[in-house]
């Protein structure tokens, strides 16, 4: 059923996103999963610590003890609880680690559109993306040590921050993420991205800009089922094999070192087109050869969707965590969290806007997302009543 009209999509949000989202229930499941499950009872049980990490990542730029107050609002006035020291949460992320937070995003974090959502789908193909990006981290000697610092032109030739790689795969009509890898600075992007292809399969049309472009990623990627459509680096060779009715080819890529002897090819079309007359020329490969299934320029100009996880990774860093955001946990493993955090807060955002647009029959890329985050920011506050202790039989508080 469509929306009222003049509606807005703010004044449909009527339940905090975080437990909307992630039920006490889901939360209490992959703790106990990962071990996490308290042997007695603590001012900060790990549920609560999740809902922390989670909201910390909603409520990014707020301190330690005024994220917990905004989670927490109405359960103070009760006088059950009280809002802890900073120093105690940090405790207490350390005891949960990153572990939790990364079975969640494997348990919540999956594509969500449905063969209706406008925008989301080629054809048969549901559209997704792959890319990779740095998040800055707070400058601790463990931080440093861990992930490495790129390099600078400037005095001693090292930036000022230690840096995460990460690399995702994205929904491009939703701006859902339903995979990630975070590592070292010194991991490649590609070696994450190999990590992401279990969570591809048949029926997706996986986008790739020349960056991943490689014979082996491209194998193991097309042998999930899925198709690929990726820009090819400019010293690919690409041979003309037969050339087909709509301008695009048939060729074949090898693996780098069998460039001479061109063993074992792989099969694939061609497609190259410029952007405006006299320029630069673009060279696609794709999975798909028939080319009356998917005509070139369709392909070509499908190819820009690419983009709309580079707007995502944007939403992450920029607009849900902040202008120059770094990271503000102090050790690996809090770093490893705080990542998966933040993506599970954005899944849950762009689930609700998702949702949202199929009532309304509207692309969910016509809806804001800085306008949904501020929405979710004021409602989740409004929802936080949530008892913040597990049921388990012999427990007794205890501190922190």
């Amino acid at each position: 059923m469509k929306s009222p009209p003049g509606e807005r999509f703010s004044d449909r949000i009527a339940i905090g996103v975080l437990t909307r989202a992630f039920p006490p229930s889901l939360i209490d499941e992959v703790v106990a999963e990962c071990g996490r499950t308290e042997q007695r009872r603590r001012l900060l049980p790990a549920r609560v610590v999740v809902y922390f990490v989670l909201a910390m990542c909603l409520f990014s730029g707020q301190g330690y003890e005024e994220v917990a107050r905004l989670l927490t609002h109405g359960l103070g006035r009760s006088g059950s609880w009280r809002v802890p020291t900073s120093a105690a949460i940090g405790r207490a992320r350390l005891r949960l680690g990153p572990e939790p937070l990364k079975v969640l995003f494997g348990r919540v974090c999956r594509p969500v559109a449905t063969g209706q959502t406008v925008g989301a789908w080629y054809r048969r193909w549901r559209l997704v993306a792959v890319d990779g990006t740095v998040f800055d981290l707070a400058d601790t000697d463990a931080n440093s040590a861990h992930f490495g610092r790129p390099g600078s032109g400037r005095g001693d030739k090292r930036s000022a921050f230690p840096q995460a790689r990460v690399a995702a795969l994205v929904e491009c009509g939703t701006h859902a993420v339903f995979a990630a890898e975070a590592g070292p600075l010194s991991v490649a992007e590609t070696v994450l991205a190999r990590r992401l292809l279990g969570a591809l399969a048949p029926g997706m049309l996986l986008l790739a800009d020349r960056g991943f472009t490689g014979f082996d990623l491209w194998r193991t990627a097309a042998a999930t089922g899925a198709d690929l459509l990726w820009r090819a680096k400019g010293n690919l060779v690409l041979p003309l094999r037969r050339a087909l009715p709509d301008g695009s080819y048939l060729s074949e890529i090898v693996a780098a070192r069998d460039k001479d002897r061109r063993a074992d090819p792989i099969p694939v079309r061609v497609i190259e087109y410029t952007l405006e007359p006299g320029g630069a020329v673009y060279r696609l490969i794709t999975t798909i050869t028939d080319h009356r299934t998917a005509p070139a320029d369709e392909l070509a100009a499908l190819y820009n969707e690419r983009w709309e996880i580079e707007t995502v990774l944007d939403e992450v860093k920029t607009h849900q965590g902040g202008p120059g955001l770094v990271l503000r946990s102090q050790h690996p493993d809090g770093v490893e969290q705080e990542i998966y955090a933040f993506f599970l807060v954005h899944h849950a955002l762009r689930d609700l806007m998702h949702q949202a647009a199929r009532r309304s029959g509207r692309d969910p890329d016509r809806l804001s997302f800085t306008r949904t985050l501020r929405v979710a920011r004021r409602q989740v506050t409004d929802q936080a009543a949530f008892s913040p202790f597990p049921t388990h039989p012999g427990t007794h508080p205890d501190s922190a």
